[in-house]
């Protein structure tokens, strides 16, 4: 299974976001953080912004909604054109119909889980996403250390995924840098998000670090 590197514009600078974009092309899609001060204590970007940076993106747009009532909300980032729309179980009211919406539209539809968050609920239903976002961190800031105590939940869904032989990108986000991203490529992980990790350096630079530091870990769920 291929092995995807999704930086986030998080940790970009924010004034030229069009010349960071061009900083990761060698990226595979370009990780973007909508929080609503809501459902997490903080306040990033909204549909606007989306729909510019999907107008001058080089790579696909890889949207994650930590807000409420995505069911309302989400369609909306599909509809913009992004290839991926990930949306929070714990702020869904019916995340099967919500994911079947965004397929609909075009888009890849994705559940996040809080680190809290059991994954059991989902694990009979792994065909309805095109993705699972297990978080590494608590969602809301980035820059945050790594939780490996996640992954034990990791692998529950990579061997379920596996198990069923199902076409489901398993994504983590927070604390990805060359020293985490290993762990969690062997616990089943095939999608990183890396922020500081990526722009903290010369981005294509560090987006190669990331993929050869996965490349070296032969015992990764893939």
């Amino acid at each position: 299974m291929p092995m995807r590197i999704n930086p986030s514009i998080l940790a970009a600078d924010f004034a030229n976001l069009e010349r960071e974009l061009g900083r990761i092309s060698s990226a595979d899609l370009v990780h973007v953080d909508i929080m609503d001060n809501h459902f997490v204590p903080n306040l990033t970007f909204g549909l606007p912004m989306v729909e510019r940076l999907q107008e001058v993106s080089p790579i696909p747009l890889d949207v994650h909604l930590m807000i409420d009532d995505p069911d309302r909300w989400a369609p909306g980032y599909a509809e913009a054109g992004a290839a991926s729309v990930t949306f929070h179980v714990e702020a869904a009211r019916d995340p099967i119909a919500l994911a079947r919406r965004l397929r609909d539209i075009g888009a890849r539809a994705g559940i996040a889980l809080k680190p809290g968050t059991p994954v059991d609920p989902y694990l009979d239903v792994l065909h309805e996403f095109d993705q699972v976002l297990v978080m590494t961190v608590e969602p809301g800031f980035g820059g945050q250390s790594f939780m490996p105590e996640t992954m034990p939940k990791l692998r529950r869904v990579a061997d379920a995924v596996t198990d069923a032989g199902l076409d489901v990108w398993l994504q983590v986000d927070g604390g990805i840098s060359v020293d985490t991203i290993g762990v969690a490529a062997e616990a089943g992980a095939n999608t990183f998000v890396a922020g500081s990790a990526v722009f903290r350096g010369v981005p294509e630079e560090q987006i190669e670090l990331l993929r050869d530091a996965v490349a070296s870990h032969p015992h990764a769920h893939r």
